[in-house]
Protein backbone atom coordinates (compact mmCIF):
# COMPACT_ATOMS: atom_id res chain seq x y z
CA UNK A 1 0.00 0.00 0.00
CA UNK A 2 1.11 3.57 -0.69
CA UNK A 3 2.34 5.44 2.75
CA UNK A 4 0.02 7.82 3.07
CA UNK A 5 2.50 10.14 5.32
CA UNK A 6 4.67 10.02 2.14
CA UNK A 7 6.37 13.61 1.77
CA UNK A 8 9.18 12.29 -1.02
CA UNK A 9 9.55 14.57 -4.01
CA UNK A 10 7.87 17.28 -2.64
CA UNK A 11 8.90 20.89 -3.38
CA UNK A 12 8.78 22.68 0.03
CA UNK A 13 9.54 26.14 0.79
CA UNK A 14 9.83 27.15 4.36
CA UNK A 15 9.75 30.85 5.30
CA UNK A 16 11.87 31.41 8.78
CA UNK A 17 13.31 28.12 7.71
CA UNK A 18 16.76 28.49 9.51
CA UNK A 19 14.98 28.92 13.21
CA UNK A 20 15.00 26.68 15.85
CA UNK A 21 11.51 25.36 14.91
CA UNK A 22 11.70 25.37 11.10
CA UNK A 23 15.29 24.01 11.03
CA UNK A 24 14.27 21.22 13.08
CA UNK A 25 11.08 20.83 10.17
CA UNK A 26 13.42 21.30 7.20
CA UNK A 27 15.68 18.24 8.37
CA UNK A 28 13.20 16.33 9.27
CA UNK A 29 11.67 16.30 5.56
CA UNK A 30 14.54 16.56 3.70
CA UNK A 31 15.47 13.41 5.44
CA UNK A 32 12.06 12.38 4.14
CA UNK A 33 13.16 12.49 0.65
CA UNK A 34 11.40 16.43 0.18
CA UNK A 35 13.22 19.00 -1.50
CA UNK A 36 13.01 21.94 1.07
CA UNK A 37 14.03 25.77 0.09
CA UNK A 38 15.22 27.49 2.99
CA UNK A 39 14.07 30.88 2.77
CA UNK A 40 15.17 33.29 6.05
CA UNK A 41 16.11 36.72 6.54
CA UNK A 42 19.83 35.36 7.83
CA UNK A 43 21.24 34.39 5.06
CA UNK A 44 24.58 32.93 7.17
CA UNK A 45 22.36 30.68 8.95
CA UNK A 46 20.86 29.49 6.15
CA UNK A 47 23.65 28.75 4.14
CA UNK A 48 24.70 26.47 6.99
CA UNK A 49 21.47 24.36 7.55
CA UNK A 50 21.40 23.76 3.66
CA UNK A 51 25.20 22.37 4.01
CA UNK A 52 23.89 20.35 7.03
CA UNK A 53 21.07 19.09 4.78
CA UNK A 54 22.92 17.96 2.20
CA UNK A 55 25.79 16.63 4.12
CA UNK A 56 22.91 14.39 5.21
CA UNK A 57 22.01 13.64 1.90
CA UNK A 58 19.12 15.83 1.35
CA UNK A 59 18.00 18.91 -0.67
CA UNK A 60 18.38 22.05 0.89
CA UNK A 61 18.45 25.36 -1.42
CA UNK A 62 19.36 28.62 0.58
CA UNK A 63 17.36 31.90 -0.17
CA UNK A 64 17.86 34.70 1.58
CA UNK A 65 14.37 36.20 2.14
CA UNK A 66 12.97 39.43 4.12
CA UNK A 67 8.94 38.55 4.18
CA UNK A 68 7.84 42.10 4.77
CA UNK A 69 9.25 42.95 0.81
CA UNK A 70 7.03 41.27 -1.78
CA UNK A 71 9.87 42.18 -4.05
CA UNK A 72 12.10 39.51 -2.27
CA UNK A 73 9.55 37.30 -1.83
CA UNK A 74 8.90 37.48 -5.47
CA UNK A 75 12.67 36.88 -5.92
CA UNK A 76 12.54 33.60 -3.89
CA UNK A 77 9.55 32.07 -5.72
CA UNK A 78 11.40 32.51 -8.95
CA UNK A 79 14.58 31.05 -7.43
CA UNK A 80 12.68 27.99 -5.70
CA UNK A 81 11.00 27.50 -8.77
CA UNK A 82 14.12 27.29 -10.88
CA UNK A 83 16.07 24.84 -9.01
CA UNK A 84 12.74 22.73 -7.50
CA UNK A 85 11.06 22.71 -11.16
CA UNK A 86 7.93 23.57 -9.32
CA UNK A 87 6.42 23.99 -5.36
CA UNK A 88 3.83 21.93 -3.81
CA UNK A 89 4.47 23.52 -0.17
CA UNK A 90 4.72 26.84 1.17
CA UNK A 91 5.33 26.58 5.25
CA UNK A 92 5.00 30.24 6.33
CA UNK A 93 7.37 29.75 9.60
CA UNK A 94 9.08 33.47 9.50
CA UNK A 95 7.89 35.16 13.25
CA UNK A 96 8.65 36.17 16.50
CA UNK A 97 8.54 38.63 19.53
CA UNK A 98 11.13 40.81 20.82
CA UNK A 99 11.68 42.24 24.33
CA UNK A 100 10.30 45.81 23.64
CA UNK A 101 6.78 44.93 22.80
CA UNK A 102 6.70 42.67 25.99
CA UNK A 103 4.63 44.07 29.17
CA UNK A 104 7.22 43.54 31.98
CA UNK A 105 8.01 45.26 35.45
CA UNK A 106 10.84 47.07 33.17
CA UNK A 107 8.11 48.14 30.08
CA UNK A 108 5.00 49.34 31.03
CA UNK A 109 2.37 48.08 28.12
CA UNK A 110 1.34 52.31 27.86
CA UNK A 111 5.21 52.98 26.90
CA UNK A 112 5.98 50.44 24.62
CA UNK A 113 7.12 52.14 21.13
CA UNK A 114 5.20 52.01 17.98
CA UNK A 115 7.75 50.62 15.95
CA UNK A 116 8.11 47.68 18.07
CA UNK A 117 4.81 46.81 18.41
CA UNK A 118 4.24 47.16 14.43
CA UNK A 119 7.60 44.91 13.99
CA UNK A 120 6.10 41.84 15.41
CA UNK A 121 2.65 42.44 14.06
CA UNK A 122 4.34 43.07 10.91
CA UNK A 123 6.39 39.87 10.91
CA UNK A 124 3.62 37.63 12.47
CA UNK A 125 1.13 38.64 10.04
CA UNK A 126 2.26 40.56 7.20
CA UNK A 127 4.96 38.44 6.89
CA UNK A 128 2.66 35.35 6.73
CA UNK A 129 -0.08 37.36 4.22
CA UNK A 130 2.60 38.34 1.92
CA UNK A 131 4.15 34.66 0.70
CA UNK A 132 0.58 33.29 0.50
CA UNK A 133 -0.16 36.22 -2.10
CA UNK A 134 2.77 35.14 -3.63
CA UNK A 135 2.53 31.50 -3.53
CA UNK A 136 -0.74 31.07 -3.29
CA UNK A 137 -1.34 33.08 -6.77
CA UNK A 138 1.04 30.18 -8.28
CA UNK A 139 -0.67 27.76 -6.59
CA UNK A 140 -4.09 28.68 -8.03
CA UNK A 141 -2.31 28.82 -11.31
CA UNK A 142 -1.45 25.34 -10.83
CA UNK A 143 -4.87 24.05 -9.14
CA UNK A 144 -2.72 22.35 -6.33
CA UNK A 145 -1.16 23.47 -3.28
CA UNK A 146 -0.58 23.61 0.22
CA UNK A 147 0.32 26.23 2.61
CA UNK A 148 0.78 25.63 6.51
CA UNK A 149 0.75 28.45 8.79
CA UNK A 150 2.30 28.88 11.98
CA UNK A 151 -0.05 29.99 14.68
CA UNK A 152 0.52 29.87 18.68
CA UNK A 153 -1.16 28.36 21.63
CA UNK A 154 -1.50 32.71 22.49
CA UNK A 155 -3.70 32.83 19.29
CA UNK A 156 -6.41 30.54 21.54
CA UNK A 157 -6.12 32.44 24.79
CA UNK A 158 -4.37 35.86 25.12
CA UNK A 159 -1.19 35.33 27.32
CA UNK A 160 -0.42 37.97 29.49
CA UNK A 161 2.88 40.20 28.84
CA UNK A 162 3.06 39.36 25.03
CA UNK A 163 -0.41 41.15 23.49
CA UNK A 164 1.50 42.40 20.48
CA UNK A 165 2.48 38.20 19.57
CA UNK A 166 -0.84 37.27 20.83
CA UNK A 167 -2.55 39.31 18.82
CA UNK A 168 -0.38 38.85 15.73
CA UNK A 169 -1.08 35.01 15.99
CA UNK A 170 -4.73 35.48 15.94
CA UNK A 171 -4.54 37.05 13.02
CA UNK A 172 -2.41 34.03 11.44
CA UNK A 173 -5.44 31.57 12.81
CA UNK A 174 -8.59 33.91 11.08
CA UNK A 175 -6.23 34.44 8.19
CA UNK A 176 -6.22 30.59 7.78
CA UNK A 177 -9.54 29.97 7.70
CA UNK A 178 -10.19 32.58 5.23
CA UNK A 179 -7.88 31.90 2.67
CA UNK A 180 -8.40 27.90 2.98
CA UNK A 181 -12.60 28.85 2.49
CA UNK A 182 -11.16 31.45 -0.76
CA UNK A 183 -8.69 28.90 -2.54
CA UNK A 184 -11.16 25.99 -2.51
CA UNK A 185 -14.41 28.15 -3.49
CA UNK A 186 -12.28 29.99 -6.05
CA UNK A 187 -9.80 28.31 -7.36
CA UNK A 188 -9.07 24.75 -6.50
CA UNK A 189 -10.55 22.41 -3.73
CA UNK A 190 -6.74 20.69 -4.24
CA UNK A 191 -5.39 23.56 -2.12
CA UNK A 192 -5.23 23.10 0.95
CA UNK A 193 -4.41 25.53 4.05
CA UNK A 194 -3.76 24.81 7.99
CA UNK A 195 -2.13 25.65 10.25
CA UNK A 196 0.00 24.27 13.52
CA UNK A 197 -0.13 26.24 16.78
CA UNK A 198 3.16 25.04 19.01
CA UNK A 199 2.63 25.08 22.53
CA UNK A 200 6.06 25.57 24.57
CA UNK A 201 9.51 25.29 22.79
CA UNK A 202 12.51 27.25 24.51
CA UNK A 203 13.68 29.20 21.45
CA UNK A 204 15.94 32.46 20.92
CA UNK A 205 12.41 34.61 20.98
CA UNK A 206 11.42 33.56 24.16
CA UNK A 207 14.10 32.09 26.11
CA UNK A 208 14.26 35.65 27.74
CA UNK A 209 10.27 35.17 29.64
CA UNK A 210 10.72 31.49 30.37
CA UNK A 211 14.36 30.98 31.77
CA UNK A 212 16.77 32.90 33.95
CA UNK A 213 19.27 34.79 31.95
CA UNK A 214 22.14 34.49 34.52
CA UNK A 215 21.05 30.99 36.06
CA UNK A 216 19.41 29.07 33.35
CA UNK A 217 16.34 28.33 36.01
CA UNK A 218 12.21 28.40 35.15
CA UNK A 219 11.18 31.79 35.44
CA UNK A 220 7.87 32.38 37.90
CA UNK A 221 6.10 32.22 34.18
CA UNK A 222 8.20 29.08 32.94
CA UNK A 223 7.25 27.38 36.10
CA UNK A 224 3.62 28.67 35.57
CA UNK A 225 3.70 27.39 31.68
CA UNK A 226 4.81 23.95 32.88
CA UNK A 227 2.23 23.53 35.97
CA UNK A 228 -0.31 24.01 33.27
CA UNK A 229 0.95 21.14 30.75
CA UNK A 230 -0.46 17.84 31.51
CA UNK A 231 2.73 16.46 30.00
CA UNK A 232 4.93 18.36 32.51
CA UNK A 233 7.39 20.02 30.33
CA UNK A 234 8.26 21.93 27.06
CA UNK A 235 8.06 20.52 23.57
CA UNK A 236 10.92 19.62 21.81
CA UNK A 237 11.30 20.86 18.57
CA UNK A 238 11.45 17.40 16.49
CA UNK A 239 7.72 17.02 17.77
CA UNK A 240 6.30 18.95 15.56
CA UNK A 241 7.48 16.79 12.65
CA UNK A 242 4.48 14.16 12.56
CA UNK A 243 2.05 16.36 12.96
CA UNK A 244 3.80 18.71 10.07
CA UNK A 245 4.06 15.39 7.72
CA UNK A 246 0.36 14.47 8.48
CA UNK A 247 -0.73 17.61 7.12
CA UNK A 248 1.55 18.24 4.16
CA UNK A 249 0.85 14.57 3.02
CA UNK A 250 -2.01 12.57 1.02
CA UNK A 251 -2.93 11.46 5.08
CA UNK A 252 -4.99 14.70 5.37
CA UNK A 253 -6.29 14.83 1.98
CA UNK A 254 -9.65 16.03 3.56
CA UNK A 255 -8.07 18.57 6.35
CA UNK A 256 -8.29 22.05 5.50
CA UNK A 257 -8.68 24.87 7.34
CA UNK A 258 -8.05 23.59 10.85
CA UNK A 259 -5.26 25.20 13.78
CA UNK A 260 -3.45 22.14 15.42
CA UNK A 261 -2.66 22.32 18.52
CA UNK A 262 0.89 20.53 19.31
CA UNK A 263 0.92 21.62 22.92
CA UNK A 264 1.33 18.84 25.28
CA UNK A 265 -2.25 19.48 26.60
CA UNK A 266 -1.85 22.57 27.19
CA UNK A 267 -4.62 24.41 25.67
CA UNK A 268 -6.78 21.37 26.92
CA UNK A 269 -6.43 22.09 30.64
CA UNK A 270 -8.71 24.45 32.37
CA UNK A 271 -5.74 24.84 34.88
CA UNK A 272 -8.68 22.81 37.86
Amino acid sequence: MKNLFDVKDKRIVITGGAGVLCGALAKDLAAEGAKVCIADYDEFRANELAKDIEAAGGFALPVRMNVLEKEEVVSGIHCALESMGGIDVLINGAGGNKKEATATDELSFFDMPTEAIRWVFDLNFIGTLLPSQVFGKYMAEQKQGNILNVSSMSAFCALTKVGTYSAAKAAVSNFTEWLAVHMCQNYSTDIRVNAIAPGFFLTDQNRFLLTDEKTGELTPRGKTIIDHTPMGRFGAPEELCGTVRWLLSDASKFVTGTVIPIDGGFNAFSGV
